[in-house]
């Protein structure tokens, strides 16, 4: 499909709603809910099948170019495909440890031109992201004198500025996203999600959710401002926090639970904790005062489910397996492990199906779904990338 082609596939979408590009981790908003209106998902149809090598990367999408990863014979490999064809534009492969549940699990981020990449082994590599040309390349672990973790990196690059931060370290690093060079570090053990932007009190934060449990840091230097012990059975800490006003959300699997703490002072003081959400690794949404997340853990029973923010109440839930959730237009789109794709409305009313498509994928689907432009991407462990697309 030439460029052209898609451009007009695009402005016809936008005459019924918006588009959005999903270039990062979470989403352009960095909270899993994108911008995009006008698709419909009783019109889902699949576009394009891509076979990637096994791995648990998710897409990021910047105009007609996507960027993900995948494993096969001891080497990774970043793919640049074409957003709507699934043709491939250039790809870079490396050797790589494959490890336990093998592959990459970080998802490829776009700022400008650059591409960002972090493997299960710590390799962090800056691309062109047009052509493939690698900018600049470094092991962050060596750098940090930090020890990889049971299952290897999964947090994805988040860009602040001319930073690119991750959870490496018990309260996260961050590199010179122009040179790899690190400005500031941590020693310690890291966990599996990724860091978390805000503003507090005119100040730029970090959240990181890392084996010891919530950290707050200073974004530009790593200074430590607040912390909260929450240990997890193997350490995994896995979905990202949730940012909500001047509270923060987290939850973890393995019977922990979750807890609403609050910093408006500085500090970090619980609100409510209770086992009513367990995120093992799927990070959840906030939306209108409630949390909807995958409520169970990995190859057993696992719910949709939704919560109160204010007290952790529930207040509904639909059993559809473990899996995954996003948002956009009021809907939840959420990615079951056998490879189900559900989509309801976004509400406290009750779970409100809209539509309920096979992917084609077989298990695990474990990645979460993107949505892009019109076009929904699913993937499995096996690294079989699904387009469906929902555009009108």
């Amino acid at each position: 499909m030439s460029k052209r082609v898609w451009c007009m596939m695009v402005v016809a979408i936008a005459v019924n709603g918006i588009c959005d590009d999903w270039h990062t981790w979470r989403g352009p908003n960095a909270n899993g809910i994108s911008s995009e209106t006008g698709w419909n998902p009783k019109s889902a149809k699949k576009l394009w099948t891509r076979e990637l090598g096994v791995g648990y990367s998710t897409v990021s999408v910047k105009g007609d170019k996507l960027y993900t990863m995948g494993h096969e014979e001891g080497e990774d490999t970043v793919y640049c495909l074409d957003a709507g064809t699934g043709d491939k534009v250039w790809d870079y492969s490396y050797p790589c440890e494959t490890g336990k549940y093998k592959g990459p699990r970080a998802t490829p981020v776009v700022d400008g031109d650059n591409l960002y990449t972090v493997s299960r082994t710590g390799h962090v590599i800056c691309f062109d992201a047009a052509f493939g040309k690698v900018k600049w390349k470094t092991d962050a672990l060596d750098k940090t004198g930090n020890e990889n973790i049971r299952w290897g990196i999964s947090s994805s690059a988040v860009i602040e500025d001319d930073l690119l931060l991750l959870n490496i370290g018990d309260a996260g690093m961050a590199l010179d996203k122009n040179s790899g060079k690190v400005e500031w570090k941590s020693k310690g053990k890291h966990s599996y999600a990724s860091p978390v932007l805000f503003d507090h009190k005119g100040k730029r934060c970090a959240a990181i959710f890392s084996s010891p449990g919530l950290q707050i840091v200073e974004a530009k230097t790593g200074k430590e401002i607040a912390s909260y012990d929450w240990v997890t059975k193997y350490d995994i800490n896995g979905a990202d926090p949730l940012i909500i006003e001047d509270k923060i959300f987290i939850s973890s699997g393995y019977k922990h639970g979750a807890a609403m703490l609050d910093f408006s002072s500085g500090e970090l003081k619980p609100v409510w904790e209770n086992e009513v959400m367990h995120n093992q690794f799927s990070s959840g949404l906030y939306m209108d005062g409630y949390i909807y997340g995958i409520d169970g853990q990995t190859k057993g029973k696992g719910f949709l489910r939704c919560i109160a923010a204010k007290d952790g109440s529930e207040i509904w839930k639909m059993r559809i397996g473990f899996g995954s959730v996003i948002a956009a237009d009021g809907k939840l789109i959420a990615l079951g492990e056998d490879g189900t794709l559900y989509i309801a409305e976004a509400t406290p009313e009750g779970y409100k199906e809209l539509a309920k498509t096979s992917t084609g994928l077989e298990k695990l689907c474990w990645t979460p779904p993107v949505l892009a432009n019109g076009i929904i991407y699913c993937r499995n462990d096996k690294g079989t990338l699904v387009a469906i697309d929902v555009r009108k």
